[in-house]
């Protein structure tokens, strides 16, 4: 490997040095860890006991790394501390901070650091033991380009502008999700869904009538089923034999298993088995989780798939089982079948307060997969400046 051949690459060691400062007189309180996503995390340590005073100081603008286990974990945690003026950090981690800002940006160093390809080149030179720790003089000795102050500084400008939009985006997309959730409480919970007048319905009056099973009064009109009465169960078949990690022309259809992570996204195929506005429930691992899917897709074992009766009626099942907590105390590995589900209760609304509801809640999460993609979009263009950084000239 000849790692940095141009002219502008220089060794971070000539830029960086070693900082110091333990908390004498307990001075600051706020202890923060270190995350393998490069970021500072409240510290889940337990501190009962523990001599504060001998805990490092880190100022804003400054970095804690770790150079522990950087071969094992395929990763080196860094991270540039910017969203407070000072905090505290275990001495395990050396601190160290930019010379001079005016030749080299902190931020423009800590991109550097989230690029894959540092890491990679960080984890080629871990040496020393299963932990395959990196040595302080290796660490210095990597080099990066440091182009002139004013074109780094464009470049952390139009990186951050990025940054910042993935952010706003997650912000609102939190909110809208909290407001589905508050509309779901209001109108199934609480029974406030809006009356014929437009009011909320228990509270003007509704008429409620008793449910021995629920042990409560419930709107009028409204019945408890099984899950089997809103639509058709399946379980996910076995992997299709015209298969695609990545999707291509011949292989546009999304197949799910019961991952957590993107939603359980396995690969792709060409033909759909099922029809969007189907839900699917993890069986095994982590019962019960389930999403909504808004396109057709294809399932795989360790799921189940309800497709439901009314097409509006989808977002509604999908909140309520997600309320659902299914008994598995009966078997060795959690999982979850069909007999199972089939036989578990919910409570149905009427079809016209089905439909109301839908129409309402369908924009937010029509919102949230609009954003939900532009936050993709916005990422890969986030990857490609970090990759970039690698070829830039003064």
């Amino acid at each position: 490997m000849n790692w940095g051949m141009k002219s502008n690459y220089k060794r971070i060691g000539e830029h960086i040095r070693l900082v110091d400062e333990r908390n004498k007189g307990l001075q600051v309180k706020q202890l923060l860890g270190l995350s393998i996503s490069k970021q500072f995390i409240p510290s889940v340590a337990n501190i009962v006991g523990t001599d504060m005073e001998n805990y490092k100081i880190i100022r804003k603008t400054q970095f804690a790394c770790s150079t522990m286990q950087v071969r094992r974990d395929k990763k080196m945690p860094v991270a540039l501390l910017q969203e407070v003026d000072e905090a505290i950090i275990s001495q395990a981690y050396p601190i160290f901070e930019v010379k001079d800002e005016q030749q080299l940006l902190p931020e423009y160093l800590m991109m550097w650091f989230t690029r894959s390809e540092f890491d990679r080149e960080a984890c080629f030179h871990a040496v020393g033991g299963v932990r395959g720790s990196l040595e302080w003089e290796d660490f210095e000795n990597l080099q990066l380009p440091i182009p002139h102050i004013t074109k780094q500084r464009e470049i952390v400008k139009e990186y951050n502008v990025i940054q910042n939009r993935i952010a706003l985006n997650q912000q609102l997309i939190q909110k809208l999700e909290e407001t589905a959730k508050s509309i779901y409480k209001q109108w199934f919970v609480e029974f406030e869904f809006p009356d014929e007048n437009g009011r909320p319905y228990k509270s003007s009056g509704g008429e409620m009538v008793w449910n021995e099973e629920l042990g409560k009064e419930i709107p009028k009109g409204w019945k408890i089923i099984t899950i089997t009465d809103t639509g058709i169960i399946k379980a996910g078949g076995d992997k299709p034999n015209i298969f695609s990690e990545t999707k291509t022309n011949e292989c546009p259809i999304p197949i799910y298993s019961n991952g957590i992570t993107n939603d359980g996204l396995y690969g792709y195929t060409n033909k759909p088995n099922y029809s969007k506005n189907s839900i699917t429930i993890s069986a095994r691992g982590t019962i019960g989780f389930c999403v909504l899917r808004r396109e057709d897709f294809d399932a795989i074992v360790r799921l189940l798939v309800l497709t439901p009766n009314y097409p509006t009626s989808a977002i509604y099942l999908w909140q309520t089982i997600k309320q659902i907590e299914f008994d598995n105390s009966g078997s060795v590995q959690n999982q979850l079948t069909i007999p199972q589900i089939a036989v578990t209760n919910i409570l149905f609304p009427e079809i016209e307060v089905l439909n109301k509801y839908d129409s309402i809640v369908s924009l937010i999460y029509q919102n949230i997969e609009i954003l939900t993609k532009e936050n993709q979009k916005l990422t890969e263009l986030k990857d490609l400046l970090l990759s970039k950084l690698a070829t830039i000239e003064n």
